[in-house]
């Protein structure tokens, strides 16, 4: 994607005026703006940011782009830089069309979590709908890529830019050597396995991202020099355990059992070359960077719209903002936020930004105006007049399960109408098994918590096994989960995919505790390995 904020014509904006008894000047007059207006805003918003509600954020630099390069930010995932692949061109023209007929809109801002922080803004955005981006993404994203735990534990914000640089150039590379065809059926298998490429515990993180194209030379020149012990075929004389089974041995070999699918492959497959277990790695690094994301979209979209909301409201209250301006952020604020109902043809699920919003309020609330009810059920924060210490130390250390389990209230329960039903598959009829009384609010805080979990929403597919001594058979099992399957014609399709990287026969078995639900066999169809030098 290219941006470049010189490149960009602005809008013209009319010098900002005086207000009479207003506690400074207005920001913008208008809806037009250009870059001076820009920085005034910008400096509005952090010094409100900062020094009102504390906010602690990376550097920002902000990038004005034009509705086709949000376009073309939305194909690659939103990233500045990025490998090319057929998958990016496709979403691309299909959201182009969309947007054209006016099926869809597009986003005023995309923030990257990179230091310094990327927020991309519209060209086409007004003066007041600029200040609510950068209040939203430059302030509250940024505040919260910063500060959450779950990204310190997994991202490197300050090394992201030069591995994409890295991962765009190395994969460019392979595609002049090897061909766009090899390089692309690679990055195909990859990406349907990338959801399965993700290291979920804090000992297995990777080292720093910046290093990565040095590591990568030095892991080629190793790889040249030295044998894979993993498929050696002669005995080695002496130092064998003899304690051990041979299937112990093997097992502690490959670490099985295994959960991070792209990893076992990058290590051990048999048949793929260097260059393809580089490729592998890209994916599954970026993967695993958008990792935290995934944990915290509720709470990362909570936070924003709560801070946007609150740096707006003030500069509006300083006079900064006009009502007009004021009454334009709040049309776009309410429609964010709003919850359609279960009737409306607009639902579809429990909007992120509407609960993390209203919960980031609750607990304003619940910090400087309690009742009786939440002194009960949050005694810790519970009338401590520290709203704004409470919600960080809140952003910093928690994520969405976590968030819902401790701070869903039976305020937000009743405001919000939730309650919880039993769909057995085995009945006619739904029940409801949880209503708006003191179990029911526990109950429904648990049921809604589990829903934000990643390990249950995606399924748990683990490597248990491969005979070496045989066919070089790779052997996975799904743990079911309440009796959810895997949809068969994309487990068929992903297992291929599988097969097709791994060389030889993939069987992949479904199962609980208490029965096997079915398997999925799939052989290596397309060729599209290489054979590995170094075996």
């Amino acid at each position: 994607m290219t941006s470049s904020t010189a490149s960009t014509k602005s809008r013209k904006a009319p010098a900002a005026k005086r207000v009479d008894g207003a506690m400074g000047s207005l920001l913008f007059s208008g809806s037009d703006w250009d870059f001076a207006t820009i920085q005034r805003i910008s400096e509005a918003v952090q010094e409100i940011g900062e020094r009102e509600l504390g906010l602690d954020t990376y550097r920002t630099q902000i990038e004005v782009i034009t509705s086709e390069q949000m376009l073309d930010a939305y194909s690659s995932v939103g990233m500045p830089l990025f490998y090319k692949h057929w998958s990016f061109g496709k979403d691309f023209a299909r959201n182009e069309t969309m947007y054209r007929k006016g099926f869809q809109g597009l986003a005023y801002e995309i923030v990257i979590n990179s230091d310094p922080c990327v927020c991309y803004i519209m060209e086409e955005n007004s003066a007041t709908m600029q200040t609510l981006v950068l209040a939203h993404a430059a302030m509250g994203h940024n505040h919260f890529f910063k500060n959450n735990y779950v990204f310190k534990q997994w991202t490197d914000a300050s090394g992201i830019a030069d591995y994409l640089a890295f991962a765009k150039s190395y994969i460019a590379k392979c595609e002049d050597r090897y061909g766009i065809e090899a390089v692309e059926r690679v990055v195909d298998a990859a990406h349907a396995l990338q959801s399965h490429g993700i290291h979920r515990y804090p000992g297995k993180r990777s080292m720093d991202l910046r290093s990565e194209e040095r590591r990568e030379q030095e892991r080629r020149a190793h790889g040249e020099a030295l044998f894979n012990d993993l498929w050696r075929t002669v005995p080695t004389k002496g130092k064998r355990d003899r304690k051990k089974t041979a299937e112990d041995r093997r097992r502690a070999i490959l670490k099985l059992p295994e959960e991070n699918i792209l990893y076992f492959l990058e290590k051990t497959a048999p048949r793929l070359a260097p260059w393809q277990r580089e490729v592998i790695r890209i994916v599954r690094l970026i993967a695993q960077y958008f990792y935290p994301q995934r944990q915290t979209k509720m709470m990362n979209e909570g936070c924003a719209c709560f801070v946007h909301h609150r740096i707006m409201s003030r500069l509006h209250e300083q006079g900064r903002i006009t009502d007009g301006s004021f009454l334009e952020f709040l049309h776009s604020h309410t429609s964010v936020v709003m919850q359609p109902d279960y009737n409306d043809r607009r639902y579809s699920g429990i909007n992120p930004y509407a609960l993390g919003f209203t919960m980031m309020q609750d607990i304003e609330r619940i910090c400087t105006e309690p009742t009786e009810e939440d002194r009960a059920w949050f005694a810790d924060i519970a009338g401590n007049n520290d709203a704004y210490g409470t919600l960080r130390d809140i952003w910093a250390n928690f994520r969405d399960e976590s968030f819902v389990s401790q701070y869903l209230s039976p305020h937000v329960i009743r405001k919000m109408g939730l309650f919880q039903l039993m769909d057995d598959e085995e009945e006619d009829e739904y029940v409801v098994g949880s209503i708006h009384d003191e179990r029911g609010y526990r109950e429904v805080r648990r049921a809604l918590a589990r829903t934000y979990d990643v390990a249950r929403r995606d399924p748990d597919i683990q490597v248990i096994d491969v005979d070496l001594a045989g066919d070089r058979r790779l052997e996975l099992r799904h743990f079911v989960s309440d009796g959810v399957v895997l949809e068969p014609k994309d487990a068929e399709r992903v297992v291929q995919h599988l097969a097709d990287l791994w060389g030889y026969e993939v069987r992949l078995v479904e199962s609980d505790d208490e029965e096997e639900y079915g398997e999925y066999v799939a052989n290596p169809v397309r060729p599209i390995l290489e054979p590995n030098p170094v075996l």
